[in-house]
């Protein structure tokens, strides 16, 4: 039996609506792209998940269990502006947010005429539906990229993160796959450089720092996304597995997980309503949502699409 029910949605907004279906065929992939910007890790045995006090049991992030994968690839970083534009360029792909005419900005970075009437849901009003807004204009009408090329793609949906993966000649990281590479080799760490969030005053990651929602004091150098190779790497040399922008995964989302005898190449379900996201955001607080640690999970529905949400690519070995 398998629990595909929708989690609480911590600080991410659901959206979609009508929408034109997505262009058929599929951008044709580069297969000769398939290992560019990628890190070739072993696999093997690992244990997936925490029992940690500071999770949250409803999201299912336990129990902690085995799980054995074959060796794959994974982008060193997630996928940037840079690279989405050459994605657009090359196959005239428009995203969902595009198709359906808007998609969520956090409140904060809109100008006052934008921020004014524009639809918020109840229970996350910091964000703001704004017509217009999409990959290349993160705050709607009047924004833009520019500048920010090597800052990682948001605005994008579960099936536009599918899409650039097939074109690219990857795929999107199983959920095991995807916590396995931001462990960075560590076991049970609670963050891929271990267990202290800012190990002797030293910023690791980009997340809301100050009071949630009112504040950011930037303190960790940045008040929206940052770009991707932005801070240390883990010790697999992934980069921003924590924070910056949530990073969607291959799996239906479940909380039911098979335990006992490990796990081999675990896909998640076959069906579902919500696929995973994983990573955390520049906007996760310890306050409200510290999901950006390494065993912390949330998901949203295929078409969904924000200011905070990204992805990154994988490939068989």
């Amino acid at each position: 039996m398998t629990d595909s029910t929708a989690p609480a949605r911590c600080c991410m907004p659901s959206g979609g609506g009508a929408v034109a279906p997505l262009p058929a065929p599929l951008p044709s992939p580069r297969r000769s792209a398939r290992t560019e910007g990628t890190v070739l890790l072993p696999g093997g045995e690992f244990l997936m998940g925490t029992e940690d006090a500071e999770g949250f049991p409803g999201d299912g992030e336990g129990p902690v269990r085995p799980v054995r994968l074959a060796p794959f690839r994974i982008d060193v970083h997630a996928v940037s502006n840079d690279r989405f534009a050459a994605f657009v360029a090359d196959t005239g792909y428009r995203t969902e947010a595009e198709r359906i005419g808007w998609s969520y900005v956090f409140a904060a970075f809109l100008p006052g005429e934008l921020r004014r009437g524009a639809p918020r849901p109840g229970r996350t009003p910091w964000w703001c539906g704004v017509e217009g807004a999409a990959w290349d204009r993160p705050e709607g009408p009047g924004s833009g990229v520019r500048g920010r090329g090597d800052h990682p793609v948001v605005h994008v949906s579960w099936n536009d993160a599918a899409a650039y993966a097939s074109w690219a000649g990857k795929r999107l990281p199983t959920e095991a796959e995807w916590e396995y590479a931001a462990r960075g080799g560590l076991s049970q760490a609670r963050y891929p450089w271990g267990d202290e969030l800012d190990p002797e005053g030293e910023y690791r990651c980009n997340i809301w720092r100050g009071t949630f929602p009112t504040r950011n004091t930037a303190a960790d150098g940045h008040r929206g996304t940052a770009p991707v190779d932005s801070f240390e790497p883990n010790g697999f040399g992934l980069y921003n597995v924590s924070g910056n922008v949530w990073e969607w995964c291959a799996d239906w989302w479940t909380t039911d997980h098979p335990v006992g005898r490990p796990t081999v190449g675990p896909a998640g379900p076959a069906a579902g309503t919500d696929r995973v996201i994983r990573g955390g955001s520049h906007m996760c607080h310890k306050s409200y949502c510290n999901r950006y640690r390494v065993a912390a999970r949330t998901a949203n529905s295929p078409d969904s699409s924000s200011g905070h949400a990204g992805f990154r690519c994988a490939a068989d070995a």
